[in-house]
């Protein structure tokens, strides 16, 4: 079996935080895989930082564990949500991700894809999440 990790981010405008990445197309919510050893919630403090420049000054909140079967059969995504933190690091785009930005949930990027949509209105909206991705 596979672990990721997903982060919904937001300010203190309610805007969400989306990704970029180099390597697959549309905007993401940051996140990764976990990798071993690490747990999920190493997982989302590092991918956070690394994606982002952000750090989380309280725990996020772990609010689904949905299968991801687009990755694979085995494949399960942690989803967390985070609405306090600070800008640790300037982000500066790098080979993984070329762009982040937060948007509102109403108005989000043309390329934002329909997971990544449904998992912002299912958190912001305090409904249950899926158990797909």
């Amino acid at each position: 079996m596979t672990l990721g990790v997903r982060i919904v981010v937001t300010n203190p405008e309610n805007k969400v935080l989306l990704v970029r990445h180099s390597y697959v197309a549309g905007w993401h919510l940051p996140g990764g895989g976990v990798e071993r050893g690490e747990t999920a919630m190493d997982a989302v403090y590092k991918e956070l930082l690394e994606e982002t420049g952000i750090e989380p000054l309280e725990e996020p909140e772990l609010v689904g564990v949905l299968a991801n079967r687009r990755a694979s059969p085995r494949d399960h995504v942690f989803l967390y949500r985070c609405n306090d933190w600070h800008q640790k690091q300037v982000f500066t785009p790098n080979r993984e991700v070329l762009e982040t930005g937060f948007y509102d949930p109403s108005d989000l990027p043309e390329a934002t894809t329909g997971p990544t949509r449904q998992r912002i209105e299912e958190v912001l909206q305090n409904r249950p999440v899926a158990r797909l991705w």
